[in-house]
């Protein structure tokens, strides 16, 4: 069921909001070369125990997953793009990192990922995470009243395509409220105009991710981390947007 909130339950969405950037920036200054990813976990949960927050992926456990989750934030590294289950791997120079984090404060929740090269960057894996970086942005502009789901997932798609990027439409953004995922979905490919109206207070997930040079992927052996299916790399960047009368609001946007 698709539900619209109020201006007023809009802005009690927005502590919500704040939480999971300041993590999400707190999480990504400690990936650091030498780093573990159970540490960058430990981070994120002690951070939700200091803020009297929730985790949405403890205990999240949806039809795609082997079992509940049992962390609080995801760490996918490399060719792993969505769902890294972190586990005990200590981070290497050049590694590509994608941070996703979901939390819910005082009843509300916010969704939001980045991606990062820890030490030294590839050309590539920069490419990667800039053309994430500007479909999201593409898809957030389009995020309008009076468009359709279609135009964002379009907008999305075109930031792609230009890059030399395919898509794939397993995975991709969804509503966001009292839960951390429902309707309706939001694919990273779709026809401008088809697909729901946008109607003020709509708030959605938009998280375009994108492989280097393929769209097909694979769940890993612990049964959540899904990887691309030639090896190569991945990023994804995600953020929670209400739709207003005044344009969108972006309630993770982080101060850098």
């Amino acid at each position: 069921m698709i539900e619209l909130r109020t201006p007023a339950e809009i802005d009690e969405m927005r502590p919500a909001g704040r939480f999971v950037a300041s993590v999400l920036e707190a999480t990504a200054a400690a990936a650091k070369v030498g780093v573990n990813l159970l540490e960058l976990d430990a981070i994120a949960h002690e951070l939700i125990r200091k803020a009297g927050a929730e985790s949405c992926y403890i205990d999240y456990h949806p039809s795609f997953g082997a079992s509940p989750f049992g962390k609080v934030i995801c760490t996918s590294v490399n060719d792993a793009v969505l769902h890294g289950l972190p586990f005990d791997y200590t981070l290497k120079d050049g590694d590509l990192l994608s941070l996703d984090f979901a939390a819910s404060v005082n009843g509300w929740v916010s969704d939001s990922a980045i991606s990062l090269v820890v030490g030294t960057p590839r050309d590539a894996d920069l490419r990667l995470i800039e053309t994430t970086e500007r479909a999201l942005a593409a898809g957030i502009a389009a995020a309008t009243v009076g468009n359709r789901i279609g135009d964002i997932s379009r907008a999305i798609a075109d930031v792609a395509r230009a890059q030399g990027y395919s898509i794939n439409t397993d995975f991709g953004g969804h509503g966001v409220g009292r839960t951390m995922h429902g309707d309706p979905h939001v694919p990273n490919n779709g026809r401008p105009g088809r697909g729901m109206p946008l109607k003020p207070g709509l708030v959605i997930a938009i998280e375009p991710w994108f492989l280097e040079t393929t769209d097909r992927i694979f769940t890993d052996p612990d049964g959540w981390t899904l990887r691309s299916a030639d090896g190569s790399r991945g990023a994804h960047s995600e953020h929670t947007v209400a739709i207003t009368e005044q344009g969108p609001v972006v309630l993770t946007q982080r101060s850098s």
